[in-house]
């Protein structure tokens, strides 16, 4: 997990001097019996890019579409920039949307769907055709400027789409699922511009996304959401390393789960029995538990490692190698524990395949530290 941003500009909302931009107070969204969105609290600061992640069906488009004004709670309280906006239509917010579905004019060029919103503001025609120039050359259709709609393929009209939602340079840009029809590379290098031009533009921007390293890449926070509520809102490292719950934690990247309970705590030391582990795992974790207390132990494939009779690690576990996903520059390992269960780890390739010591049906030791891993009690 690799993230672009400056860390610089995390920690504004730790700042209780610093105002949100937005701030979104118990808003629920029901349609018939169903809660979309179920009691939702979020603030989101000045220059955020903030991110909603989470599978189809969380909730997540709903709640971007509530910010943008196209649908109204059925209660709670949407404010930005300090002023309650919950029943204001979406054309007067000082926010742009662009749709997953791109919307485009079918009639109109590539440029003159750029240009549309610039001038229905009356902007200059010279600053008009350089910030549509610097909008085509942002998403690389410089090429198409003099092409319509329907001679653009789905990747390319949704790269309009994106630089006409940036052309306005609005005070908070939403996006829902911005880069899904772009090819792997073409994303890869867009989420660097996207980071780049936000930073320079100091534009909030709020994006609704399924891919967690879209997420983790791009975003100043998340907002992991399930079944309509806010599962855990962190920056990505701590989502990442510290999860709240045992969703986050199998949401975000791979991890191995050990179900278990707690013999002991003395400090932030706490011996925890797994149903899968021959011997208690040792696990650093600084809040109270109580002895007896149902956990979760969580421990992610790059900790663990492998290991001979004579390191010393506190964490062992023995198994077979029974998987290897070989992805280029790591390859994944499934190890059968005696008890079934199958634990995941992972090594670099740093040298040749031909050269790699670990192979099928291989008896393995595995290890990680105390502080390597976490406790899930929810």
């Amino acid at each position: 997990m690799s993230q672009l941003r400056n860390q610089s500009v995390e920690f504004q909302w730790q700042d209780p001097e610093e105002e949100p931009i937005v701030r979104i107070e118990g808003v629920s969204k029901v349609y018939g019996t169903m809660y979309a969105n179920d009691d939702i609290n979020l603030t989101i600061h000045r220059g955020e890019f903030f991110s909603l992640l989470g599978p189809s069906g969380c909730g997540k488009t709903t709640l971007l579409r509530i910010l943008a004004g196209f649908e109204t709670p059925t209660s709670g309280k949407v404010f930005i920039d300090g002023v309650d906006v919950t029943q204001v239509p979406a054309y007067e917010r000082s926010t742009n949307m662009m749709f997953q579905s791109y919307a485009l004019f079918p009639h109109m060029t590539v440029e003159d769907n750029i240009a549309f919103g610039l001038k229905q503001e009356r902007m200059e025609k010279r600053a008009r055709q350089e910030r549509v120039k610097e909008m085509l050359q942002l998403v690389q259709i410089d090429k198409l400027a003099k092409r319509k709609p329907h001679q653009l393929s789905g990747g390319q009209r949704q790269r309009v789409a994106l630089a006409r939602a940036l052309a306005k340079h609005p005070k908070i840009l939403l996006l829902d699922e911005p880069l899904g029809a772009l090819d792997k590379k073409l994303r890869e290098q867009t989420q660097f511009e996207l980071v780049n031009l936000q930073e320079r533009l100091g534009v909030t921007f709020i994006i609704v996304t399924h891919d967690q390293e879209e997420a983790m890449t791009m975003s100043t926070r998340i907002a992991l959401m399930h079944e309509g509520r806010v599962e855990q809102v962190d920056p990505p490292r701590r989502m990442y390393e510290f999860p709240a719950t045992r969703y986050s934690a199998e949401f975000i990247g791979l991890v191995n789960l050990f179900d278990g309970h707690v013999i002991s705590q003395e400090d932030d030391r706490v011996l925890i029995q797994c149903e899968d582990t021959e011997q208690p795992i040792l696990v650093r974790h600084s809040q109270p538990l109580t002895a007896g207390m149902p956990v979760t132990v969580a421990i992610r494939p790059e900790k663990v490692q492998v290991m001979t009779d004579s390191d010393d690690q506190p964490n062992r576990i023995k198994g077979i190698i029974k998987e290897i996903a070989y992805l280029g520059d790591v390859s994944i390992y499934h190890v059968e524990l005696p008890s079934g269960k199958r634990v995941k780890f992972t090594q670099s390739n740093i040298q040749a395949l031909a050269e790699q010591p670990i192979t099928w049906e291989q008896e393995v030791q595995l290890g990680w530290r105390y502080n390597s891993c976490g406790v899930l009690t929810q």
